[in-house]
């Protein structure tokens, strides 16, 4: 990979970095509680689809959500470590899946986030934070409400922030050069 390649790489994970934190810190501030409840509509995860478009996009995001959490009062210190992991493998997937399509809407890659947050973020939930011995059950109740979340932004801004960058051609100027 030349030294070009390289910095435009490096400056695409950060910029995607930098733009998943600020929109998570900006809902925070505007909707309290909202990045961070059971049933979460986190607007920043809708940038998940640009993994679709760079694989630039998967520390991105990664560092993003690490960032978020470390920040937020409200997450347990286990969530910086386990949302950041179902960040990255759910970014992962997104990327490997982005052939996979719908009517030319990558609609499984959008799902990967559900996926993988409702497990992961359903056991921390369940085995972290409510009382008692482990219900699968709860776990199905915890995650199901995380999932939910997720694919509800996934499926709406994540899709439609896939097909204005389809339509206005910016995959062709902001991904493509070096990919």
């Amino acid at each position: 990979m030349n030294n070009r390649k390289r910095v435009f790489n490096l400056s695409q994970t950060a910029i995607i970095a930098a733009l998943y934190a600020a929109l998570t810190f900006a809902q925070q501030i505007i909707f309290p509680g909202s990045t961070s409840a059971a049933v979460q509509f986190r607007v920043s995860e809708a940038l998940c689809i640009l993994s679709v478009f760079t694989p630039a996009a998967i520390p991105g995001l990664t560092i993003g959500c690490a960032v978020s959490n470390i920040a937020n009062s409200a997450a347990l210190p286990l969530d910086v470590v386990l949302g950041s992991l179902a960040t990255l493998l759910a970014c992962a997937c997104v990327r490997a899946l982005r052939n996979v399509t719908i009517k030319n809407l990558p609609v499984l890659s959008a799902l990967m986030p559900a996926v993988f947050n409702g497990i992961i973020i359903g056991l921390e939930i369940e085995i972290f934070m409510i009382e008692g011995p482990f219900h699968p059950g709860s776990f199905l109740i915890q995650g199901g409400l995380v999932a939910l979340g997720e694919a509800g932004v996934l499926l709406t801004l994540g899709l439609l922030l896939f097909k204005v960058i389809k339509k206005r051609r910016l995959d062709e100027i902001f991904f493509k050069n070096f990919n």
